[in-house]
């Protein structure tokens, strides 16, 4: 039997057309499927506030808002809604210094002193041996978070917290250890404004914003029009109601974290990555750098907990200004980010052509249950997990152990003692090289203190047992209470105070504050 010629090329393109129709009604059901997860995460998670947006094969396949930019005002969140996007601001970082590379005026291997001559860590060799790559992939030999205190809401310059570095104490040895390191990605800003001749902040709007038409994204908080599409941030109160906290001004940590955006414009920042620095015929960056930015180079351990739960995962770290991790078979490219009341997820899938942003406006774990959920359902995995339900079950946990801890230090309070000497024998100033000083004074039956470089670390301290004190905030914000030690030389003066605030971001531990 033959066939002829048209009717051969008109059954095959009428089963080019099937399969096309199946894989979009495919697709269609799946987004179906998330939207109605998302609907149903915003309740379970108390999140006043979300945005996410999908893209596939250079197109938007979704993008919508849920709930509310306010729980004040109730007005509505859409995808044109700005949100903090934190530390997903990283890979801005990084795709900027690789267009310097392609312009011939840097290199990843370069020693950052040829362009940050005033950059010093803890180390002669280190410092001198620092190059551009060690910057961007946490590889220092700093601790996680380290030195972060020198930055969050401190009126310090971006160069006064790179400068101030020096003093932190390292972990690790160079280049052997991962260490998620802000400052070092503030330095990388501040390479490339000292090589492009203009601000981090200008960079970025001229080379990403303009091109990409991220026309309302931002890169400060005095940026910000009140009038303007902006979600607020938010945290909860001990009885888990949500209401709207102050805006921490990040200006400080530029290339670090500073930018705020919405699911809208950056979907183009994400077709634009999945298309290896290439949007609309405009070549951003070269598909070489991408390649350079995707690849694992600061490697991580791989968890008994993921062992159990991601069976497929078989690598798992850094790249360059992207965390990397592969499973079901696929590389995921991918970063998070946190603000005070925002998180936020970015995840590029690059095999698929496929790139998902999630943005919230609450301090919550949802962005890293529902950005799993995501890709399992986009990647037609079979499991059967509810990757929301379980990250609440964590939630709930790490909840109660909290108050357990707070029961067992009433446990161990010691009652019915009194500090070894009068209130104001512990008023003073206190201070020291790194961080700068600590003002405290005597008002009424207390003492209250002000972080001199941090304007909002203020208020009170209230006796506990001896001479401890409870560290109580004035101004709201994520931090819990903490306490502070006095420490009394063998003559019975004060001679310094030890501050402890329980908290995985922000080691007050670091700084001394010795009686000046």
């Amino acid at each position: 039997m033959k066939i002829s010629r048209l009717l051969l090329i008109s059954i095959l393109l009428s089963q080019s057309f099937f399969s096309f129709s199946q894989r979009q009604k495919s697709l269609e059901q799946k987004i179906n499927t998330l939207d109605a997860y998302y609907e149903k995460a915003l309740k379970d998670w108390n999140v006043p506030g979300m945005a996410i947006a999908i893209v596939k094969d250079g197109e938007v396949v979704f993008s919508k808002g849920y709930g509310v930019r306010s729980v004040d005002t109730g007005k509505k969140v859409d995808d044109k809604t700005n949100f903090a996007i934190a530390s997903n601001s990283k890979a801005f970082t990084t795709a900027a210094l690789a267009t310097l590379i392609d312009a011939g005026k840097l290199n990843w291997d370069d020693n950052v002193r040829d362009y940050l001559p005033y950059f010093t860590l803890y180390d002669d060799f280190v410092s001198e041996h620092f190059t551009i790559r060690d910057l961007v992939c946490h590889r220092s030999g700093l601790e996680t978070f380290s030195g972060d205190l020198l930055w969050y809401g401190s009126n310090y310059t971006r160069e006064e917290v790179i400068r101030k570095a020096r003093f932190l104490e390292p972990k690790y040895d160079f280049r052997t250890h991962y260490g998620y390191q802000n400052i070092m990605f503030i330095a990388a800003g501040e390479i490339v404004g000292k090589v492009s001749g203009m601000s981090w902040d200008d960079y970025i709007k001229k080379v990403f914003f303009e091109p990409l038409r991220m026309t309302t994204t931002i890169t400060s908080v005095n940026d910000i029009d009140k009038k303007s599409n902006i979600a607020l941030p938010h945290n909860t109160n001990e009885e888990g109601v949500n209401h709207v906290i102050d805006w921490v001004n990040w200006d400080n940590i530029g290339g670090a974290g500073a930018i705020l955006s919405n699911v809208s414009e950056l979907s183009n920042w994400m077709i634009a990555q999945l298309n290896r620095g290439v949007f609309e015929n405009d070549t951003l960056w070269t598909a070489q750098r991408s390649k350079e930015m995707w690849a694992l180079t600061t490697p991580q351990e791989i968890s008994n907990w993921r062992n159990e739960n991601m069976p497929t995962q078989t690598f798992n770290g850094y790249a360059l200004g992207w965390a990397v991790y592969n499973i079901h078979g696929h590389k995921i490219v991918n970063h998070g980010g946190g603000y005070d009341g925002m998180i936020s997820k970015t995840v590029l899938i690059p095999e698929e052509n496929i790139g998902f942003v999630i943005v919230t406006n609450s301090n919550n774990w949802a962005p890293g249950a529902l950005a799993n959920q995501t890709i399992d359902v986009l990647l037609n995995v079979k499991e059967d997990l509810d990757w929301s339900t379980m990250y609440l079950g964590f939630k709930e946990r790490g909840d109660k152990r909290a108050k357990e801890a707070v029961v067992q230090a009433e446990k161990d309070r010691v009652k019915n003692t009194k500090p070894s000497l009068s209130l104001e024998d512990y008023a003073g100033t206190y201070g020291g090289e790194m961080y700068g000083n600590c003002t405290v004074e005597v008002e009424g039956d207390h003492l209250k203190f002000q972080f001199e470089p941090t304007p909002l670390f203020r208020g009170t301290m209230t006796h506990w047992h001896y001479d401890t004190f409870q560290l109580n905030w004035s101004t709201d914000m994520m931090l819990p209470s903490g306490t502070v030690q006095f420490i009394l030389n063998p003559k019975g003066k004060v001679e310094e105070m030890k501050i402890v605030v329980p908290n995985p971001d922000f080691y007050f531990e670091e700084l001394e504050f010795m009686k000046l």
